[in-house]
């Protein structure tokens, strides 16, 4: 599994999604970013999962204990899920 997070400024990160592979999950952020604006930030396509956020991390273990509860984001979400 692969989580997928999102971050805002003086905001902590926050589990978006997870994946089921990191091809998907560069895939799937690949297709949300509208603008770079730097690395892993930008502009994220509205109705995305990174909707809303500044900058992704991406990482293959939950990076908190919450996160390991992964049933409260979408897995594998796709553009034609919008």
């Amino acid at each position: 599994m692969h989580y997928l997070y999102g971050q805002k400024k003086d905001v902590p990160r926050r589990l978006v999604a997870t994946f089921t592979s990191q091809q998907q999950l560069r895939a799937y952020v690949r297709w949300a970013t509208l603008a770079e604006t730097g690395p892993r930030s930008g502009k994220f396509e509205q109705g995305s999962a990174l909707a809303g956020y500044q900058s992704w991390e991406e990482s293959p273990v939950p990076l908190t204990d919450e996160d390991a509860d992964s049933d409260r984001v979408l897995h594998n979400p796709s553009p034609s899920m919008l």
